[in-house]
């Protein structure tokens, strides 16, 4: 495969996309139905596009959560459904569409707590822990997000109660009927105002980082991983997974005794630290005869200097 001869520099003025034009494309574009390359298509479970050259709108993804609301209420899914989004900037927009028309639709939607981003794994494991629970109903989920595509695309996929890409049978019945809407434009789309519907009994807010962080020790031997001594560096790079490298809990830090804590609970010992940096949640922070500088990073911090005992929370 030739590389791209811009590959590994800093990208161009007019590489960069427009991101308040592609938002008003979102909603401002309408699909030609006698264009092939406008229509909902369905690739690995999911539809992608850019609302730059209408194929990725409000449109789109009104008609898509119509279908597949349909679709669910054929097959009897009435459990919930987890949906996530990624960092692409149209992933907002749809997220918001996708909930105004399923709320109206009665289905009860599960998004993140505080509009975070959430990885596709995440959706899977939300909707397998569920159903191995062996409820009355069953989930499914969606996961908006166009994978690696570029910044002005948009994706939705489907997983539904296996957890895994929807089968083509699955997608070929949501895509038909999508394209069945968008081409009569008739009233078959109920949408919910979006204050109304997040309101609603239908919308709850769900903490998907907790649960999925903590079951990895059922998958990875982190005792090992942390008894090796090995240091890993991590930069998600502004990608979904962004806040599941945070810590679970704030730090405690005390740089009189040169005693680190992280959040998972790995100690440190260091010697002539005199900065910190805190987490996002409550820390700790104790310093030492140094000139000390902390950064608490959100969270109710607790900073005590070593001479004069407690300092006011930051």
């Amino acid at each position: 495969m030739a590389q791209h001869p811009h590959a590994g520099k800093p990208a161009r003025e007019e590489d960069l996309t427009n991101i308040p034009r592609l938002v008003a494309a979102y909603y401002l574009n309408k699909p030609d139905m006698s264009l092939p390359e406008q229509r909902v298509v369905f690739g690995t479970s999911g539809h992608r596009g850019s609302a730059l050259n209408s194929a990725f709108t409000e449109s789109h993804i009104q008609a898509i959560c119509q279908a597949l609301a349909e679709y669910r209420q054929s097959n009897n899914i009435t459990g919930p459904l987890f949906i996530g989004m990624d960092t692409h900037a149209l992933s907002e927009a749809a997220l918001a569409s996708a909930i105004q028309v399923l709320a109206a639709n009665g289905v009860k939607v599960r998004i993140q707590t505080g509009g975070g981003y959430t990885p596709t794994p995440v959706i899977s494991h939300a909707i397998l822990t569920y159903n191995r629970a062996q409820h009355a109903d069953l989930a499914d989920g969606v996961v908006i997000t166009p994978s690696h595509n570029p910044p002005e695309d948009g994706g939705f996929k489907y997983n539904p109660s296996h957890g895994g890409p929807a089968e083509a049978s699955i997608t070929q019945w949501v895509e038909n009927r999508a394209n069945q809407i968008l081409l009569k434009e008739t009233d078959d789309i109920k949408v919910m105002p979006y204050a109304a519907a997040i309101a609603s009994e239908f919308v709850e807010a769900y903490d998907y980082v907790t649960p999925y962080v903590n079951d990895l020790v059922n998958v990875l031997d982190m005792t090992s991983i942390r008894e090796s001594g090995i240091k890993i560096g991590v930069d998600p790079l502004g990608g979904a997974g962004v806040a599941y490298w945070d810590s679970p809990t704030g730090i405690v830090a005390d740089l009189e005794t040169g005693r680190i804590e992280d959040g998972y609970g790995t100690i440190d010992t260091v010697i002539g630290v005199s900065q910190v940096h805190g987490n996002g949640y409550n820390d700790w922070i104790k310093g030492n005869s140094e000139d000390n500088f902390f950064w608490g990073n959100g969270g109710t911090d607790t900073i005590i200097d070593s001479e004069s005992g407690l300092a006011p929370n930051v």
